[in-house]
């Protein structure tokens, strides 16, 4: 299910989670490339590509394929991300994490929005809908 725009309050909620979880959990420098599906804050899976880790279609796919499952018994909706660093701009990563999430997707018969995560904003690859911010802070409780 890719997400257009506008998209819902819910959605908004949700990504904008994602990128400040990202963003606090690695303020400064390196950080793995993460592919996640659950709810930020209340993460169900994560599977981290190691530097230099040579992952071919088939293989993400298949890990793809393993997070939803393990997250089927998950309470409400899920959604997945990838974690990156560097800009929204489209990378060969985001395209090919896409592709195994949506085949897996197919293979198990649901219909579950990706996006692609980085320190300023998320992106969903498929439809160029995107949300970023210069100065992204948590919200302070009234």
């Amino acid at each position: 299910m890719p997400v257009f725009a506008p998209i819902t309050r819910s959605e908004h909620a949700v990504f904008r989670g994602a990128v400040l979880e990202f963003k606090e959990a690695y303020p400064r420098g390196r950080s793995p490339v993460s592919m996640q599906v659950g709810v930020p804050g209340r993460l169900v899976a994560r599977h981290v590509v190691e530097h230099g880790q040579v992952l071919d279609q088939a293989l993400r796919t298949d890990i793809a394929a393993a997070l939803l499952q393990r997250t089927a018994a998950a309470a409400g909706h899920r959604w997945a991300w990838l974690t990156r660093i560097g800009s929204l701009a489209l990378h060969d990563a985001d395209v090919a994490w896409s592709a195994a999430w949506y085949a897996a997707c197919a293979e198990a018969g649901v219909d579950m929005a990706f996006v692609v995560v980085t320190r300023t904003g998320w992106r969903d690859p498929r439809t160029d809908v995107l949300r970023e911010w210069s100065r992204l802070r948590r919200r302070s409780a009234p």
